[in-house]
């Protein structure tokens, strides 16, 4: 899925940085900082929705606190007939799955596995291998978290070609 950058500019970019810190302030606190009204920035805020730019609000939750204490990306192997979009119907049918994604490389995809404990990971990797295109999978159990304040260890992203990093607390 390709998706051509929405043209934007520096405030934008500041606007959006105001909001990966603190996606509840007010469009005043944002104007505050970023040399805006509050009405001139609710209408770059709703710009940058209507172009894709900002596609949601989202709080971000310890998974410790909702009990899920194990974490782990299990690579998938697949029958040479199962297209993507078969993968990503059993991978919906799995809450404990938080992410899953096709990839280049042996594997087919990688899925980010969240669970309560060993026992019931192991569980969920059963239910994923009882898949009939599914031919096998390696999983890797995440010991800790190099980037600890991000809300998925490691999520990061470019905002632009030039590399700029925001970082998402």
């Amino acid at each position: 899925m390709t998706h051509k950058a929405a043209p934007f500019d520096e405030l934008d970019r500041k606007i959006i940085a105001a909001l990966i810190d603190n996606g509840r302030a007010s469009f005043a606190e944002i104007g505050g900082a970023v040399g805006l009204s509050a009405t001139a920035v609710k209408r770059r805020v709703d710009r940058l929705r209507e172009n894709d730019v900002i596609t949601g609000f989202s709080a971000t939750v310890r998974p410790s606190a909702l009990g899920w204490l194990t974490e782990a990306y299990v690579e998938v192997y697949c029958d040479s007939a199962a297209p993507p979009r078969r993968l990503a119907e059993v991978v919906r049918n799995h809450p404990e799955i938080a992410a899953a994604m096709t990839v280049t490389g042996g594997a087919d995809a990688l899925l980010h596995v969240r669970a309560n404990d060993v026992e019931h990971f192991e569980e969920v990797l059963e239910r994923i291998r009882a898949e009939p295109f599914i031919r096998k999978t390696i999983s890797y159990m995440v010991l800790s978290h190099l980037l600890p304040d991000s809300p998925e260890a490691g999520a990061r992203g470019p905002l632009d070609q030039g590399g700029a990093d925001i970082v998402q607390k």
